[in-house]
């Protein structure tokens, strides 16, 4: 299945840059002029927006439009994911989310200092 038009992807996308650029749901509205509630049901992955609400989104950030619409991250997680599974009692959905929050966040650091991105 593509992952092109997975609400699911877009909005685990748009959170991770959300986060990654310190931008809450209310400053991405008021900067770019979108109503919250259309936010939001991206945001929940209730819907999906037009492209060119991508392209916003993607210039807003300064991104290109596949990193809010490919699952770029599935297969670089498969470790952390065996990790995980071997931890389950102990680690929640949301611990696992900021854990690779970080690992990307740092790996785009260590990128940049190398001069590929």
């Amino acid at each position: 299945m593509s992952d092109l038009g997975n609400k699911e992807i877009f909005a685990k996308n748009l959170k991770y840059y959300m986060d990654y650029y310190g931008k809450d749901r209310n400053k991405i509205c008021d900067d770019l002029n979108i109503p919250y509630t259309t936010f939001t049901d991206w945001y929940n992955a209730t819907t999906y927006p037009r492209i060119d609400k991508i392209e916003l989104l993607a210039n807003y950030f300064n991104i290109k439009k596949s990193d809010l619409i490919e699952n770029k991250y599935k297969n670089s997680f498969d470790e952390l994911e065996i990790l995980f599974d071997k931890h389950k009692d102990i680690l929640t959905d949301d611990d696992k989310e900021y854990i690779k929050f970080i690992i990307e966040k740092r790996k785009k650091e260590i990128d940049k200092e190398l001069g590929k991105e």
